[in-house]
């Protein structure tokens, strides 16, 4: 499969186009008419607080998006690869405190991606409201709006599954179409009032925080944080671009994006004394500064970009999902590659949760208006976390003094917005919160879980491979066995000092013998290189017991089927097992024999060691064995969906555990004794 396309190339600046700045490009849509919502009407809506407002949203996209994203950020690709998990799984080494913000920046950035393609397409269906187009006369109803929204948000997840490659080839060009013609219009606007440019110096950005025209103060900014809430994902798309095509195409996109806030400034000014508007709240100057011959056009090409933000938010959740999943952050979920390239990929049971909370949320929320009002609460809490995240790369790199600088001016600056989004919690922003809960809910007990159950069997229930080889040879020789198959595969954890679960050498020896030709042991190990493809193989002095560690990338498939009979063939050709050629095969000059795969599904039954748990590791060990069993089954994780898979159900402790309480009881003998007649 073909990664990506990273060097610098027109192409590879268009197809940026498409892929990276879907939710950023979009922000026109919907900021400046939060800005107005906030003032109240048209009439509220003064010449000073609209120039403090664009000159925040100048200096908002200066210095979180350019400086801090597209200049810091990007220093800190994981071998190309981007985003919140990727550099944490950069960072890991330096503490593992780290998994916090990671677990709650994940977290929030995927609950509040929720609202992105909602808010994105309501904003653009809400242009046709009114409006008449030939003979065709568009209702003021909402409902009207609902309906097309939802029917476009619905067409957009149906299609996930078939793959967007060859749609995905025509997102840049309509998105280059998108920000010509923003710019261009946000040019005519300015021409007609071009003191609108003051606001380029931040000195009007501080003075509005502190204007009586600013009905709302410090919360203002939480309508402007709105314009750089694609920031985030622009981080996590540089691996599927490059970093060169996005340093490239981000001074343009900056400003058109600049001179489309620039115009409407322009037209508010012009127009907040106009009775047509000055008694209006909602009303959306996108569309308002624009010709009327030019709305239809405008309405298609703004619907057209909105999908087009909506399709990246949802092929960026199935990347962060896949990376946190690689991370053993979140259970396994089944991976599909509906494209021909690795970074298209499809999870169906993300897509359709997605699906079933964005219809809602359209519903639920019911305008652009209340969805701007919960937008970007949740997001404030990523970017605050990645700034964390970034502190440590740049220690890493050693540049202590540059990062205690970064950490902090981005620090107190996002907590300010984190500050001023804190009221979208009653407007609506509880329920990317409560999603963000939940998703942060999973990940905890699957983390944690994972590293209690862990700590306990390291303790208790793992024994030495090294203890048992004799055995395993003398089995495998042993003719008073029937075969149980050539090749025995348990998908294990191979720990320090061969170190293996005492359940896996138990089903081997102690349950019915399984006799086989050779016994392979095979761990899976998640590197921090995302697509890192290797193996180690360790034959612990014997022909026929195998110890292989795979060597895979938080971004590579684990379907070991695909690796396991390159490795056999490999062993093979260098003779170091023994021939398994079959004596009969519809397949000519086969070499391998069959296959067998156990997997132990871990059951926490063992009430006994339960008693001596802490409450809190009994709920983080039981929730995570839940979530194993509510989620993909090992065995399609594995890509063994169509081979011999024997699945065991074992206790999650499998020694004698014994009951100091216990107390000692009598023995009788109460058989009568023999007697001689």
């Amino acid at each position: 499969m073909e990664k990506r396309m990273s060097s610098l190339s027109t192409l590879g600046m268009l197809i940026t186009l498409g892929i990276v700045y879907g939710d950023i490009g979009t922000s026109p849509l919907y900021v400046m008419n939060s800005i107005i919502n906030n003032a109240g009407t048209m009439a509220d809506a003064k010449p000073e607080y609209i120039l403090g407002s664009v000159s925040l949203i100048f200096w908002t996209l200066m210095l979180i998006t350019t400086v801090k994203y597209v200049l810091i950020a990007m220093k800190a690709d994981n071998n190309s690869e981007g985003g919140i998990f990727a550099l944490y799984a950069l960072v890991r080494t330096r503490g593992k405190w780290l998994i916090i913000p990671a677990l709650i920046g994940g977290s929030a950035l995927l609950a509040d991606g929720t609202l992105t393609p909602a808010v994105t397409v309501t904003s653009a269906i809400e242009g046709i409201k009114g409006q008449q187009f030939g003979n065709i006369i568009f209702s003021n109803k909402q409902s009207v709006v609902l309906i097309i929204v939802s029917i476009i948000l619905l067409s957009v997840f149906i299609i996930q599954k078939f793959g967007t490659e060859k749609i995905g080839r025509s997102f840049g060009p309509i998105m280059l179409v998108w920000f010509g013609f923003i710019g261009v219009t946000g040019l005519l606007n300015l021409t007609n009032n071009l003191s609108v440019l003051k606001a380029l110096s931040p000195v009007y950005a501080v003075k509005v925080l502190f204007s009586p025209d600013n009905k709302v103060g410090i919360f203002i900014l939480g309508s402007v944080f709105l314009a750089t809430t694609g920031a985030e994902a622009l981080y996590a798309d540089m691996g599927q671009v490059g970093k060169h095509n996005i340093y490239a195409t981000w001074p343009f996109v900056y400003t058109m994006l600049m001179l489309n806030y620039f115009g409407q400034a322009s037209w508010v000014i012009s127009n907040y004394q106009n009775k047509q508007f000055n008694q209006i709240s909602g009303i959306n100057p996108f569309y308002e500064m624009l010709p009327g011959d030019f709305k239809i056009f405008a309405i298609i090409i703004a619907t057209m970009a909105a999908i087009i933000a909506s399709q990246a938010l949802i092929t960026g959740s199935y990347t962060l999902v896949q990376e946190a999943i690689g991370l053993k952050i979140l259970p396994r979920l089944k991976v599909k590659f509906p494209g021909k390239v690795q970074s298209q990929l499809y999870i169906e049971s993300v897509n359709w949760m997605l699906c079933a909370i964005t219809v809602s949320i359209v519903w639920g929320f019911g305008t652009s208006e209340h969805m701007e009002a919960a937008y970007g609460l949740a997001i404030t809490m990523t970017m605050l976390m990645t700034t964390i995240l970034l502190h440590q790369f740049l220690i890493m790199k050693k540049h202590p003094i540059v990062a205690n600088i970064f950490l902090v001016i981005f620090f107190a600056l996002e907590s300010l917005f984190l500050l001023s989004s804190l009221v979208k919690f009653i407007h609506g922003g509880y329920v990317t919160v409560i999603i963000t809960l939940a998703i942060l809910a999973i990940m905890v007990i699957w983390y944690f879980g994972n590293k209690r159950r862990d700590a306990y069997l390291a303790e208790s229930e793992n024994v030495s491979l090294l203890d048992f080889i004799p055995q395993l040879e003398k089995l495998s020789t042993d003719e008073n066995i029937p075969t149980y198959a050539t090749n025995l595969v348990y998908m294990i954890k191979m720990g320090p000092n061969y170190s293996i679960k005492r359940s896996s050498v138990y089903s081997i020896l102690d349950q019915d013998p399984k006799r086989a030709k050779v016994y392979w042991f095979i761990t899976v190990n998640q590197t921090s290189a995302p697509y890192e493809c290797n193996y180690t193989i360790d034959m612990m002095n014997t022909r026929n017991v195998v110890n292989v560690h795979l060597n895979l990338g938080f971004k590579k498939s684990q379907h070991v089927n695909i690796y396991i009979r390159q490795i056999i063939n490999s062993l093979l050709d260098q003779n170091i097992i023994d021939d398994q050629t079959p004596t009969y095969s519809i397949v000519p000059k086969r070499r391998v024999g069959s296959f067998k795969f156990v997997i132990q599904n871990q059951q926490f039954q063992d009430l006994g060691a339960q008693e001596y748990m802490g409450n809190l590791d009994r709920f983080l060990i039981g929730g995570r064995l839940l979530l194993q069993n509510i989620t993909l089954p090992p065995a399609l994780w594995y890509g063994l969906e169509f081979s011999d898979v024997v699945e065991e159900k074992v206790p999650l402790f499998l020694g004698n555990h014994t009951d100091q309480y216990l107390a000692e009881g009598s023995v009788k003998n109460t058989r009568e004794p023999n007697k001689k007649h």
